[in-house]
């Protein structure tokens, strides 16, 4: 039985056996038999390389923080997580430095995390969702379509599954989008900022399905 540790875009931990390509934690979520006992624990919610410096963890181990893995960085994203500043240093350090209103000073870790915690969640513990032009997206935003979440990908949309991208369908135009990634990762994306160190987008996507 696979174990509950795949992430959502929507940020739901779940039971998949297909793998990840990126890896994270959001701290220790799973109590001493393995099981999921909360959605975080603090506000750093990171994502990480598979593989760094020959590293190895035996998973949910009690005690330590729980072991995530995502489809990929866009995903990982949506779900309101940003770069590890250590395995990923120069993912992380482009990424501070398009963060919004960072041009003139770049943002701690401890601010992004905190900004990103707001953003990412409701008073009421869901998942916090805001309204833009689908037209105006940048690749890479995942945006609700039918209560499931679909990637905007160049003209087209993409549904996402844990084990990759299928059903493209053309990206309405003129249209509002209920989006998934939080407002400000939104904003570095419009920037340009692509990873180096992991994958941003899941092969699937550069195929038909």
């Amino acid at each position: 039985m696979p174990r509950q540790n795949r992430v959502t875009p929507l940020g739901d931990i779940i039971a998949d056996p297909a793998r990840g390509l990126v890896f994270g934690n959001r701290g220790c979520l799973h109590d001493d038999e393995g099981r999921i006992r909360r959605r975080h624990a603090g506000r750093a919610w990171i994502a990480c390389r598979l593989d760094f410096k020959d590293r190895r963890r035996a998973l949910m181990q009690p005690g330590r923080y729980t072991e995530l893995f995502f489809l990929d960085d866009a995903t990982a994203l949506a779900a309101g997580h940003r770069p590890c500043a250590e395995c990923r240093r120069e993912d992380y350090r482009r990424f501070i430095a398009l963060w919004p209103g960072g041009d003139s000073e770049r943002p701690s870790a401890a601010a992004v995390d905190a900004r990103l915690h707001e953003e990412r969640r409701t008073d009421a513990g869901t998942q916090h969702h805001h309204e833009r032009a689908l037209d105006d997206l940048p690749d890479g935003v995942f945006v609700v379509r039918g209560d499931a979440p679909w990637l905007v990908h160049g003209r087209e949309l993409l549904r996402w599954t844990p084990a990759g991208y299928t059903d493209a369908v053309s990206r309405p135009s003129g249209s509002q989008a209920v989006v998934i990634t939080p407002p400000s990762v939104v904003s570095v994306l419009e920037r340009r900022w692509r990873p180096t160190l992991v994958s941003f987008l899941h092969p699937s996507a550069e195929t038909d399905g």
